[in-house]
């Protein structure tokens, strides 16, 4: 799967006055959810909180990947249910403490929220991600665009570029 698929340029930005991982989790949570009817970012904030509090998603190296699955209701006719992978990412001014394995603070993160009959794309999206934000030069670009459409045009062209350095 292509990251341009899972993102839009409205869901990737460049922020400043993060200070915590809750607002930072929070941030990821209004972005996942906006442009999508019926999804609460309140849901998915709690999605995103179940999550670390099963294990920290910090990679490290100052990135973080915090995901969840979306639950809908299975009692409720009318619950939304989320039919494809929503991906946003958001570059801070100063990284927020993580709980990465190397301790540093995280300033890329990408969120993730997945459909919850999705098992297998999970674990490939993830796995692209990662990936993805080993790349050191890649995070170094990432670190230097100034705007949300720098950002965008750099994390949506990634397996483009990704594929030309490796050539």
């Amino acid at each position: 799967m292509e990251i341009s698929q899972l993102i839009t340029p409205e869901r990737v930005k460049c922020l400043s006055g993060i200070s915590s991982k809750k607002r930072a989790l929070e941030s990821i949570s209004l972005l996942l959810g906006s442009g999508v009817t019926g999804i609460d970012p309140t849901d998915i904030f709690h999605q995103l909180i179940d999550r670390e509090r099963l294990g920290s998603t910090g990679m490290g190296y100052g990135v973080a990947l915090p995901h969840g699955r979306f639950h809908s209701n299975p009692r409720d006719e009318q619950a939304v249910k989320l039919e494809i992978t929503l991906g946003c990412f958001i570059k801070l001014q100063q990284g927020v403490d993580f709980d990465s394995p190397d301790t540093k603070p995280a300033d890329l993160i990408f969120g993730l929220l997945v459909p919850e009959h999705c098992t297998d794309e999970h674990l490939q999206v993830l796995a692209t991600l990662a990936k993805m934000f080993s790349d050191t030069t890649f995070c170094d670009q990432l670190r230097n665009c100034q705007t949300d459409e720098e950002l965008y045009a750099q994390i949506s062209g990634w397996k483009q570029t990704h594929h030309q350095a490796a050539s």
